[in-house]
């Protein structure tokens, strides 16, 4: 299949749980790093609920679950990702944040072809190459929330990606964790945020200027346009921080004023209203 048997995943949030639920349902040996203690144990509890949660609805048998416990690991030392083949890195969306992991994991994955990917949603990926000694190892494989549901993912490589780092990702991707790939060039946005932010900001900008109500917002495009969810309550699920995050980036390399984050959004972001991760955004949750 490939030559990938041991992934270490940077972060376990919403998305590094998903993503190492996801490489160890696949078979594929997963530690998975934290900043303390405290964050590690909200990580595993996060990754164990939802394990038992799809043991409950059938989507995978008990002994399926029992055995992919059995490939997590979980650490707050980086170091203990020297036997590493893939690191995917799913940290915050802050560039210096993710640029420092980067050069932390090159001093210490001793793999010479290992892969580092950042799940970055719109950091250029070569900022975060050119930040270690082998920027034709570093590559962005970017999952979407969540990531054990949703098929898509996307590969972004950055100039400096090597042709050998670029098929085995997608090997890995396809082959081992049964997502699609898509290809998207190293610009911010990639592809689907590059279509998807300014009809998020497009609706926040609606909302915020009070033509419609966030029901009738989010009621419209699901009955009229099919969509299983409407804007406002997707920006809640994706959490409103990296939909400004996002915006931020390609507002930032683009200029162009459907990127530029409306006041709502920040003052939201600002008063820790980030959706559903914290139980409030446009909609309060339980």
């Amino acid at each position: 299949m490939t030559d990938i048997a041991r992934v270490g995943v940077v972060g376990c949030g919403q998305m590094g749980a998903g993503i190492a639920e996801v490489c160890a349902r696949s078979g594929l040996e997963v530690r998975v790093a934290e900043t303390t203690g405290e964050a590690l144990e909200i990580g595993r509890t996060r990754l164990y609920n939802s394990l038992d949660k799809a043991a409950q609805r059938g989507k995978i048998s008990e002994e399926e679950r029992d055995a992919t416990l059995a490939r997590l690991s979980f650490t707050t030392d980086l170091g203990e990702f020297a036997d590493r083949d893939l690191v995917i890195e799913a940290v915050v969306e802050n560039e210096q944040i993710k640029t420092e992991i980067f050069q932390v994991l090159d001093q210490v994955v001793t793999r010479q072809d290992a892969i580092l990917a950042s799940n970055t949603s719109s950091i250029p990926l070569v900022k975060l190459a050119v930040a270690t000694s082998r920027p034709d190892q570093v590559i962005g494989i970017h999952f979407f929330n969540p990531a054990p549901v949703q098929q898509l993912v996307e590969l972004i490589p950055a100039l400096t990606t090597s042709e050998g780092t670029i098929s085995r990702s997608q090997a890995v991707v396809e082959k081992v964790l049964g997502k699609h790939a898509i290809r998207a060039q190293d610009r911010s946005g990639f592809v689907v945020n590059a279509l998807l932010i300014p009809y998020l900001l497009s609706a926040i900008r609606m909302f915020e200027s009070g033509i419609a109500s966030r029901e009738d917002i989010d009621n419209g495009m699901e009955m009229g346009c099919a969509h299983p969810m409407g804007p406002l309550k997707l920006s809640d699920l994706i959490g409103l921080d990296t939909v400004a995050s996002v915006a931020d980036s390609m507002y930032a390399e683009y200029k162009e004023p459907l990127y530029a984050a409306p006041p709502l959004l920040q003052r939201m972001v600002d008063a820790g209203r980030l959706g559903r991760k914290t139980g409030s955004g446009f909609y309060p949750y339980s």
